[in-house]
């Protein structure tokens, strides 16, 4: 029987193998070598692979990830962590005109094989400034390859390959994952940075998802299930490039999509998804796509008004009723989080 490893955990070992397999690998950022190590992710790295090549650097997001794109234009793989994406803000610079161009404006001949670890998503009233969901933006920049894992297992798999790429990473990393469990293999593999997968078999409506939302999404799934409709879930896994294939062979099963985003409905990666279907799919279609997503406000901090905020599986169950043209009565979703003030269980501890 395969192991089971927590996100968190699986997102450690992914860092330690590459750490102790290929001496051009870095991993720097606030905190990294901290004692709570990132959410657990970074912890004792620093202890195992000395201060050389796991180490903090001072507040300034912009000025870290300019001297690690400098690392890995020099033959390095840095791993860059940033502990909220709202703080990655500030490196949008060496990111988005000097990173994602490097390879393309010297004709290939230079690369820039950096990686990006950025934390998203809701927690503990975290408010406006540090937990937002901004995959889209980086996901709409040429040479950038954008990815959230939602499982362990791509957690690990997808970080690992996502240093070996040549092409600057972005890995987004939802809070609310990390202490998921789930099997993961011991020796170091890869996960494709390019591919969707199907994590339910359903003909009846296909719902695709982002990182935590694929979860609901699997809530959702049940909650049909009860009261006589099969959905297929499609766990997105990687933005840019987004999986049409996938997405565009279930539809044409299906006959009805939905798709939901951990982030901003408007200009987001569910509205992509959707215009891709649309275009690629559109005689497949029986009904009007929906997308799932955060309202275009921006995020709260009280629980009462996070609750409003953030959809759900009931939400993404309505969404797949309304594209399906059913009245049929959903069942009580007794596992419903908005009751646990902004924690996806009532066991969940932590990290914040």
């Amino acid at each position: 029987m395969t192991r089971q490893l927590r996100y968190f955990e699986a997102l450690r070992e992914a860092q330690a193998q590459l750490l102790a397999t290929d001496p051009s690998t870095l991993v720097i950022g606030l905190g990294v070598p901290g004692p709570t190590g990132v959410f657990g992710t970074t912890k004792g790295l620093q202890e195992e692979f000395g201060k050389h090549r796991v180490f903090d650097t001072p507040s300034s997001e912009n000025a870290m990830t300019g001297v690690a794109l400098g690392t890995a234009l020099m033959g390095r793989r840095p791993i860059v962590v940033h502990m909220r994406v709202d703080f990655a803000v500030l490196s949008m610079e060496p990111l988005v005109n000097q990173a994602a161009k490097w390879h393309y404006m010297y004709g290939g001949k230079l690369k820039a094989p950096l990686t990006v670890r950025m934390i998203i998503g809701r927690g503990w009233g975290q408010g406006p400034q540090h937990s937002q969901s901004l995959q889209a933006w980086f996901a709409h920049v040429p040479g950038l390859k954008v990815v959230m894992p939602t499982t362990p297992h791509d957690a690990k798999g997808m970080l690992i390959a996502a240093v070996r790429d040549d092409a600057p990473v972005i890995v987004m990393e939802h809070r609310w994952l990390y202490n998921i469990a789930g099997p993961v293999p011991e020796a170091p593999y890869e996960v494709p940075l390019d591919q969707a997968t199907i994590v339910r078999r359903g003909r009846d409506v296909t719902l695709a998802a982002t990182s935590y939302m694929c979860l609901e999404s699997l809530k959702a799934a049940d909650m049909l299930s009860r009261i006589g409709i099969e959905a297929e879930v499609i766990d997105l896994r990687a933005v840019a490039p987004l999986d049409v294939a996938t997405l565009t062979e279930s539809v044409g099963r299906t006959g009805h999509f939905v798709v939901s985003d951990t982030g901003q409905e408007s200009y987001g990666v569910g509205a992509e998804a959707l215009a891709l279907v649309a275009q690629h799919a559109f005689g497949a279609l029986r009904a009007p796509p929906r997308r799932v997503g955060l309202p275009h406000i921006p995020t709260p901090t009280t629980p009462a008004l996070a609750d409003l905020y953030y959809p759900l599986a009931r939400d993404i169950a309505v969404a797949a009723l309304t594209t399906l043209g059913s009245d049929r009565e959903l069942p009580p979703d007794d596992s419903d989080p908005r009751r646990w003030k902004d924690v996806p269980d009532p066991s969940f501890k932590g990290p914040y």
